[in-house]
């Protein structure tokens, strides 16, 4: 769960109350999630523009939606505004956002775990998909579940392929084969359709 200071709905509903739209709240996402880069990105919403994916925080007169993708690295944030002299300044402490170090003993399950959470989804967050590890086999063969954009994508084997077998591959030496175990023709709001990805 994300904590708003009183301070900062106070903030938050002063600068909304300025854009006078109605139904209008604040999205917060991770950038760079689980890197050393990582940062917290803000900004307005209007309903339209959500993905449906995104956990909602109700403050005193809006809303806080933060996306889908982003929530294990901002779960336990607090978000801040400190007055001064000048005005004043926000400040989000999110303990997850720049990923927790591994340990040297970490089995395979959690490396590969780690490397989908902190490389992987991020990168597939800007298609608005997600991949989520099922299982990994006794003889190293890791089994993913696609998610949102990825699910019904007609790119995903070359996401796949190119994209997401190569680097866990590359992190984990010990997995032997990436496959994908999503039923792609449930798929509801695909990235690329079918048709349009070959």
């Amino acid at each position: 769960m994300i904590v708003l200071s009183q301070n900062a709905q106070d903030h938050f509903r002063r600068l909304i109350e300025q854009q006078e739209i109605a139904e209008l709240g604040i999205r917060l996402r991770a950038v760079h999630a689980g890197t050393p880069q990582g940062d917290c990105q803000l900004e307005f919403c209007e309903p339209g523009d959500l993905r449906g994916d995104e956990w909602e925080v109700q403050c005193s007169g809006f809303s806080l939606y933060v996306e889908g993708t982003s929530v294990p690295f901002l779960d336990g944030a607090e978000v801040d505004f400190i007055r001064d002299a000048t005005g004043g300044q926000l400040t989000i402490r999110a303990p997850a956002l720049r990923g927790v170090p591994l340990a040297d003993d970490a089995s395979v399950v959690e490396r590969v775990r780690h490397v989908i959470e902190t490389e992987i989804n991020p990168q597939l967050a800007s298609h608005g998909g997600r991949v989520g590890l099922r299982e990994v086999t006794a003889d190293g063969v890791v089994v993913l579940q696609f998610g949102g954009g990825c699910h019904g994508c007609g790119m995903v084997d070359t996401t796949l392929r190119n994209g997401v077998e190569q680097t866990l591959r590359q992190r984990v030496p010990e997995i032997t084969a990436v496959r994908d175990a999503t039923d792609h023709a449930t798929g509801e709001n695909p990235y690329f359709s079918k048709a349009a990805g070959g």
